[in-house]
């Protein structure tokens, strides 16, 4: 398998060094730049996550990842100096996987990133290559949802909990199960975060049966 390809995207040089040279030990190809602007025109070939910093010269980071949606879904990790339940939320309204606040420790990165990898583009077992859903086909190898032929644009968050909810057809989960196994055992933000991605999830799939099961959680009914 060829190494995982990450843009980190840092405006504080040494601490991009730093966290470059933490993730390079993992064996992954990392590319530094120090702006929004200089990452856009980089010609690295299909990175497989980026990892952005919000308070960046010119375009910030929330542009930023305006822009590489555009292209595909690809994972994103958000740092920041700000640590506000506000950023946090814009951070996943806008397609963000994980936020880490500074300060933080290199290899809590590296943790986190490592995971969310995994996840994206390490599913276990044997798997059909598409999947039906109340209309919706759902390419799992690439990741992307069609109806008619017509593509419809989710986020890797999105995507997950859909996925999640779809191997558990019929069963309610609660936030706690969904959180622990979306976003991961060391996420700390707030349970809202689910409520958020079901909101957006219904919004895109209305014909989705999915469920608000009071007191036990969400669930995607068969029909």
């Amino acid at each position: 398998m060829q190494p995982y390809r990450i843009v980190l995207v840092e405006d504080e040089i040494d601490l991009g060094h730093v966290l470059q040279a933490y993730m390079e030990r993992e064996g992954w190809e990392v590319c530094l730049y120090h702006n929004g602007e200089d990452a856009l025109l980089s010609e690295t070939k299909s990175p497989h996550l980026w990892v952005l910093d919000i308070m960046l010269p010119g375009m910030d980071g929330y542009e930023l990842i305006k822009e590489i949606k555009k292209k595909g879904d690809v994972p994103v990790i958000f740092i920041s100096a700000r640590d506000q339940d506000l950023d946090r939320i814009v951070g996943l309204e806008l397609g963000g996987d994980d936020y880490l606040a500074k300060p933080f420790l290199p290899r809590e990165l590296v943790i986190r990133a490592r995971k969310l990898l995994s996840r994206v583009y390490e599913q276990g077992g044997v798997m059909p290559k598409t999947i039906e859903v109340t209309g919706y086909t759902i390419d799992l190898a690439a990741r992307k949802i069609t109806r008619d032929n017509e593509p419809i644009s989710l986020t890797s968050k999105e995507m997950d909990v859909l996925l999640y909810l779809i191997e558990n057809k019929g069963q309610a989960r609660t936030r706690d199960e969904i959180l622990h196994s979306v976003w991961g055992e060391d996420y700390f933000g707030s349970e809202r975060a689910v409520d958020d991605v079901i909101r957006r999830i219904r919004k895109k799939l209305p014909r989705v049966n999915l469920e608000t099961v009071y007191g036990a959680g969400y669930r995607i009914v068969p029909t």
